[in-house]
């Protein structure tokens, strides 16, 4: 009760702060987005929260738009429509380098996680946390368990806890580690979770952005 009290109250603070900090970058950011890309600013893509509830998550539009039968929709759909491209995503985990999908500022903005800033939002409404597992994707989940079965104990052990902007493998690694490391990983943090960890893990991320270690 004392953790989840205090990580909520750590949780706004810091929010409030990174608004402020941020604000202006976030600004130049959905500026650029609007005047170089046709489409939305912002993307909601479906992931597993707590419990395993679903939930959208706001994040900077990285990628194209696409127009499939006379509607634009997000490059995830352009997925469905190029099966060897989508062979090709889930054997990555889900992950794509060199992507054609991605915009002119797409690039920059994943490398140094900008696209993940309107989190925040999602951290006030109760959705997210500053700290925790990754926010999986429920299609990523089913199939990489299908891949390492022995990572459902892990998965089980996430679904406890509440996704994180930042968490042990954003910190280490990000889109570097595999799928079957990445879970086991979230599991421990789940298990070890503390305070003085999540303020540790904080402290690091500022440096995990400005390097870009294993972003894609």
């Amino acid at each position: 009760m004392f953790y989840d009290f205090t990580k909520r109250i750590i949780d706004i603070i810091g929010v409030c702060i990174a608004l402020i900090i941020f604000s202006p970058i976030m600004l130049a950011v959905a500026l650029i987005i609007k005047l170089t890309s046709p489409g939305p600013i912002f993307y909601r893509p479906e992931r597993v929260g707590k419990g395993g509830k679903l939930f959208k998550m706001l994040k900077f539009r990285s990628m194209y738009m696409y127009e499939i039968n006379g509607k634009l929709v997000h490059a995830e759909k352009y997925l469905e429509q190029d099966p060897k491209l989508m062979a090709k995503y889930r054997k990555n985990s889900f992950k794509l380098k060199r992507d054609p999908r991605v915009i002119p500022i797409g690039k920059f903005i994943r490398k140094y996680s900008l696209d993940e800033l309107p989190q925040l939002i999602n951290i006030l409404k109760g959705e997210m946390s500053l700290v925790g597992p990754r926010a999986y994707q429920g299609d990523e989940l089913s199939h990489q368990q299908k891949i390492y079965p022995q990572t459902r104990k892990y998965v089980k052990i996430i679904s406890q806890g509440c996704p994180g902007a930042s968490g042990p493998w954003q910190v280490s690694g990000r889109s570097s580690i595999n799928f079957d490391k990445r879970v086991k990983m979230d599991a421990g943090y789940i298990k070890k979770r503390s305070i003085l960890y999540d303020l540790a893990i904080i402290l690091r991320t500022p440096i995990a952005m400005i390097s870009g270690e294993g972003a894609v």
